[in-house]
Parts: structure tokens; C-alpha cells; sequence
């Protein structure tokens, strides 16, 4: 009768030990989906709601713009411009898409104050790409204050230092050193490893194409792509991010898989705090802010102790119904 009771324990505390491991799969599955879900949608959101009207044309293919939001039908800054004859929109994103993966060369820009910016001196974090031309009177200038205030929200949830932003002028002929400067002043922008720079047409051309930026001149200025590519830390394009404003949680959440794992340290205890961190650090719907939660740690936490005693409680009941050895 002990014997059968033995086992009886044994069967319960196995029993307890799937369901809990069945729970928790399904957990983390649901929070996945949700969160891929969400992402989908925030992407959808940015791209169908907030493009520019445009499309590529020359050296850059047959489209431009992915998924145009036609209430932006006036093209950028003045006069109106239908898509073009090659313009579709599954092409479009399709191209944009196709730079993910694709690692950059070693570009190199000047600054405001003439200093040469390498982009190879900015490896080792992410860095945010984004490309306008200083003589646009409306949509860069929002573009840029957009990306300002997701800036400030991402390096306040993952650190002043987390990541590097180059915004680059692709009117070549006009956006000089120094009017890149003055576009940064107008908007206020004065942030530690933003960079403003202008560039050679041979870069600009080279660069653009390597990101799958496209645009093309007008009577009245540029179409073009409204995009922001995220680089990883070996200067890999890893995601691009597409609209006026994009959702803060489109841009954080790249970075964190970006810097997930890879913690620079000096010793393994600091980067597994660093990484921790990342870990609770979460979005909160309802302020549109991250924040630092411990609540994911903790549950973590608390599951490896259940199945910790669950895995001790199956161990025990083992050595006790086992029989005993013969006797000497």
C-alpha cells in the first residue's frame, strides 16, 4: 500500500510538472503572437496612414512609396502629383524591403562643422538612418520633429548611449555642411551622437540605393520615401520604419533585439544586468511610455522555483518508491 502511494505522488507531482510546463509554453506563445500582432498592425498603421505620395524612378526602380496614404495626394511641399506610370504599391514595399539583411560600406559625411562623420566609426550599437532635404518647407521638417520626440523617449528607456542617429541631406546641391547645421538649429535638435551631414551625389546615390531609399526630383522639390532604416551594430540594415510618426514600440523594439545579448561589459555580471534590463523594460499603452517593470523578471523567477521544487518533489518520490538492494 506505501508502495502504491509512492507512485501515486510520483504520477501527481509528473502530472503537475506538464501541465505547469504546458502552461507556460502557451503563456509565452500567446504573449508572442500578440506582440507580433501588434507590430503588424503599428506597421500597417504607419505605412497605409502616414506615407508620402511618390514613387522612384531612374537608377532606384519602378516605385517609391509603399501602401500611399492618399490624403498626402499633394505631393511634398507644393503641387500635386498622381502616382506615377510605374508606380504600385507591392513593388514599393517589396523594395524597401529587400535592403534588410544587406550590410552597408563605410560612407563618409560631413557634419555641421565640417568634421568628416565615417560611418564605420559609429559601429558597434545601432544607428537610425534617416534622409530628407533641407529646402522642404513642410513634411522633412515634421519628419525630423517626429523623430526628435521618439529619440527622446527611446533613450530614456534604454539609455542616452543605446544608439547613434544620422539624419543626411540628399539634395546634394543644396544641403551643404552648414545648412544642415541650421535645419538641426530650427528644429531645436542639439542631441548627444545625433549627427545632421551632407554627402557627395556619389554617396547619396550609393547609399540610397543600399537602403532602398528612393525619390525623385520635381518642378517644386523631391518625392520621396518617407523611411527611417534601423542599422545593427555591425551596420546590417535591420528594419525600416515608414511613416510621419512612427509608434514609439516600432523603433524600441528593434533596438532592444538589436542590443539583446550583445552588452558591451566589463565583466559578464554588468552585461547580465544591462540585459535584465532590457528584459523589464516594457510599453505601457495607456502614457505611450516605456518603463522599467520587474514584474516579468519576477514571474520568471517564480516559475524556475516551482519547477525547481516540482523537479525535487518528483526526484524524492523516485528514491523512495525505488525497492531496496538485496539485503547482505
Amino acid at each position: 500500500m506505501i508502495q502504491n502511494m509512492r507512485h501515486s505522488t510520483l504520477l501527481h507531482a509528473v502530472r503537475m510538472l506538464v501541465l505547469l510546463l504546458a502552461f507556460l509554453a502557451s503563456a509565452a506563445s500567446a504573449q508572442s503572437q500578440e506582440l507580433k500582432n501588434q507590430n503588424l498592425e503599428n506597421q500597417k498603421h504607419g505605412n497605409l496612414g502616414h506615407e508620402a505620395q511618390g514613387h522612384a524612378i531612374g537608377d532606384h526602380g519602378a516605385a517609391a512609396s509603399a501602401h500611399t496614404d492618399m490624403s498626402m495626394a499633394n505631393s511634398h511641399d507644393t503641387g500635386a502629383h498622381g502616382p506615377g506610370s510605374n508606380y504600385d504599391e507591392s513593388t514599393a514595399f517589396a523594395l524597401s524591403q529587400e535592403a534588410v539583411g544587406k550590410s552597408l560600406g563605410d560612407y563618409s559625411f560631413l557634419d555641421g562643422e565640417g568634421r568628416t562623420i565615417a560611418l564605420q566609426s559609429l559601429r558597434g550599437k545601432p544607428v537610425v538612418i534617416s534622409m530628407i532635404y533641407t529646402s522642404c518647407y513642410h513634411i522633412c521638417p515634421t519628419i525630423t520633429s517626429n523623430l526628435a520626440n521618439v529619440v527622446q523617449d527611446a533613450r530614456q528607456a534604454l539609455g542616452d548611449e543605446s544608439f547613434s542617429v544620422l539624419t543626411i541631406g540628399f539634395d546634394t546641391r543644396d544641403d551643404t555642411p552648414d545648412r544642415m547645421r541650421v535645419f538641426a538649429g530650427q528644429r531645436d535638435i542639439d542631441v548627444n551622437d545625433w549627427h545632421f551631414v551632407s554627402a557627395t551625389a556619389q554617396t547619396i546615390h550609393s547609399l540610397s540605393s543600399d537602403v532602398s531609399f528612393s525619390y525623385f526630383a520635381t518642378a517644386k522639390g523631391f518625392d520621396h520615401m518617407i523611411q527611417a532604416t534601423v542599422l545593427d551594430a555591425d551596420g546590417t540594415v535591420y528594419r525600416q520604419l515608414y511613416g510621419m510618426a512612427p509608434e514609439l514600440p516600432l523603433l524600441v523594439e528593434p533596438l532592444k533585439e538589436i542590443m539583446w545579448g550583445k552588452q558591451v561589459a566589463a565583466t559578464p555580471i554588468t552585461g547580465l544586468i544591462n540585459n535584465i534590463k532590457l528584459f523589464c523594460t516594457v510599453f505601457d499603452p495607456t502614457t505611450d511610455k516605456y518603463r522599467f517593470d520587474l514584474s516579468p523578471f519576477i514571474s520568471f523567477g517564480l516559475g524556475i522555483l516551482i519547477l525547481g521544487a516540482i523537479a525535487w518533489a518528483i526526484a524524492r518520490a523516485w528514491r523512495q518508491s525505488s525497492p531496496p538492494g538485496p539485503a547482505a
